[in-house]
């Protein structure tokens, strides 16, 4: 099963990968990181396919995907 990984001091808030995941699993949480922004957080990760198109969008890298097995790759990078 994919998981997603972020990373908190990375992340700035631009809410990328939550318009861009195609399982809406990605919400902005209520955290705030050492710099200031609200974080992107994982609300259901059991609907994660690991398409890494979240990883793709972020400006910052602050995601990372990760799969075990089975990998989904909707279409080719």
């Amino acid at each position: 099963m994919p998981g997603i990984r972020i990373d908190k001091k990375y992340c700035k808030g631009c809410e990328l990968c939550v318009q861009a995941c195609p399982m809406q699993i990605i919400s902005m949480s209520k955290e705030i990181n050492v710099k200031g922004f609200f974080i992107a957080r994982v609300h259901e990760p059991t609907k994660c396919i690991g398409c890494r198109i979240c990883a793709i969008v972020c400006p910052d890298i602050a995601i990372e995907v990760v799969t075990h097995g089975t990998q989904y790759i909707p279409f080719e990078y």
